[in-house]
């Protein structure tokens, strides 16, 4: 039994009322749907206040919907309210997990650990957190400003293709349309590419992103269609269901995927093969934008980093996220759209001559325009707000309308949310969120998306679609089971 806070007068009726908001809630969390859960839990709070597993709870199911910013203010005010209500602790420490705060997080679960002695789960968690605080620290010590890149040390000559190797050959070291259908068709039998192959595509690919500006500019003529998708996040198979939707990408029928390539779906080295295959055989018709799981530490929480591992090597993980850091953070359609994975700016005054220069070399920051392009979402409220997420900014109609304003665009389009249909268009028709990844992580239910457009016009066209079958294998299966 916890002990409560109690700060506010609460009736005996509200706080029966409040219960039996709870217990729906409770309810909504065991079948996955974590927004009617946090919407009930919120109204468990407006009764009682007072009481700090509602926040301990809301702020899990935040946590399940990424709004880690929010979840680490719910868990502190259970904390607040209930100093001895140890899964508070638990939930602060989550969330600073996911915002990739382990310092912060350590701290938690020391708690944790020394308030239950014997429980082997905070015991496992200290630990398990306390070594990527001290691998970091380590990392941070020996690091020098002229690190060796990863790409200078792979010898490609020195790779032999085995003679049982049957599967797709490049042509004179490139990329063919013949080796792309070979390649999906490896994929979607489990199949793997050679390590020679993996490794040529990646140095190739990396050699052509230093080249490109941090917003790329894509001309689109008047009856030409152009194709947007969003988050993919790892869905192979749905990957290939737009293919088969819309056609394979061509000349004639080019694409921009909006960031997400990868994590959480456990078929994300051959979703991200695919796409960088697709790019170094149409360099100028096939376009990819970064998202904010492009970076290592999201990598290393949601799968992507232990899937290159097992397929592959480490130090071809470490070579994903170089090739990563070179990745456009960008793109602009005919002069009129603006395309980036999350969103716009802290500020009003941002040029996309100032997207253009920015030195995107590196990891995510913590704040800033590349930061904000990556994380930001909008809202139906004018103004700014800080981010649910705990990262980027959250910004408003008004926001948007300034920004084309300024920058003489006509609307947006942008990825990052999950949305039930697919697609949204909010902010009066000017802010478009895309989501390509339908049924995410086999739990949400929501379909999937992409957007055609003509060059004439530059009218978003939607095409909706429900998650195709794939092989048994569970989202998340390569992630670190702690983090």
């Amino acid at each position: 039994m916890t002990t409560e806070t109690q700060n506010v007068p609460v009736s005996s009726e509200d706080i029966q009322i409040a219960e039996h908001f709870k217990s729906e809630a409770n309810e909504y969390f065991k079948k996955q749907d974590f927004n009617s859960a946090i919407d009930l839990y919120s109204k468990a709070i407006e009764k009682n206040p007072n009481v700090a597993i509602y926040y301990a709870n809301r702020s899990f199911a935040y946590l399940k919907t990424e709004c880690f910013g929010i979840a680490l203010t719910d868990a502190n005010k259970c904390i607040e309210l209930d100093k001895s209500y140890v899964k508070g602790y638990y939930r602060r420490a989550a969330a600073h997990m996911s915002l990739g705060k382990f310092k912060e997080a350590l701290k938690d679960y020391e708690y944790v650990a020394k308030v239950r002695p014997n429980d082997k789960d905070a015991k496992m968690k200290y630990s398990e957190c306390n070594k990527i605080v001290k691998k970091i620290a380590f990392e941070k010590a020996i690091a020098v400003d002229d690190k060796k890149n990863i790409a200078d040390s792979i010898n490609l000559d020195a790779m032999t293709i085995e003679n049982e190797y049957t599967g797709p050959e490049l042509k004179d070291g490139k990329v063919t349309l013949e080796f792309m259908k070979d390649l999906m068709e490896l994929y979607k039998n489990q199949g793997k590419l050679h390590r020679k192959y993996a490794y040529k595509i990646l140095l190739d690919i990396k050699s052509f992103f230093m080249d490109q500006p941090s917003l790329v500019e894509i001309p689109i003529g008047d009856d030409d269609k152009f194709t947007v998708c969003g988050d993919i996040h790892g869905q192979f198979y749905d990957l290939l269901n737009i293919f088969e939707l819309n056609g394979l990408p061509s000349e004639s029928n080019p694409y921009l995927f909006n960031g997400d390539f990868v994590d959480r779906g456990s078929f994300s080295v051959e979703c991200i093969f695919t796409l960088f295959g697709f790019k170094l055989l149409y360099p100028n018709h096939f376009f990819m934008s970064r998202g904010n799981h492009e970076s290592a530490t999201m990598n290393q929480m949601y799968g992507f980093d232990g899937e290159v591992k097992f397929k592959y090597t480490a130090q071809m993980a470490e070579l994903f996220t170089e090739v990563y850091n070179w990745l456009p953070l960008a793109h602009c359609l005919n002069q009129k759209v603006l395309v980036m994975h999350g969103g716009l700016f802290s500020k009003d005054d941002v040029t996309l001559d100032e997207i253009k220069k920015i030195d995107r070399n590196r990891q995510p920051p913590e704040e800033g325009p590349m930061c904000e392009l990556l994380w930001s979402d909008p809202q139906p409220q004018p103004g700014r707000a800080p981010s649910k997420r705990g990262v980027g900014c959250q910004f408003g109609p008004d926001v948007t309308t300034k920004f084309l304003e300024l920058n003489k665009l006509d609307y947006i389009i942008r990825s990052h949310e999950v949305k039930n249909e697919g697609y949204e268009v909010a902010h009066d028709g000017k802010c478009i969120t895309v989501f390509s990844a339908p049924n995410y992580c086999d739990t949400m239910g929501n379909k999937g998306a992409f957007i055609n457009l003509r060059g004439k016009d530059m009218k978003p066209k939607f095409t909706t679609y429900e998650a195709v079958p794939h092989p048994n294998m569970k989202p998340m299966v390569y992630a670190d089971l702690f983090l």
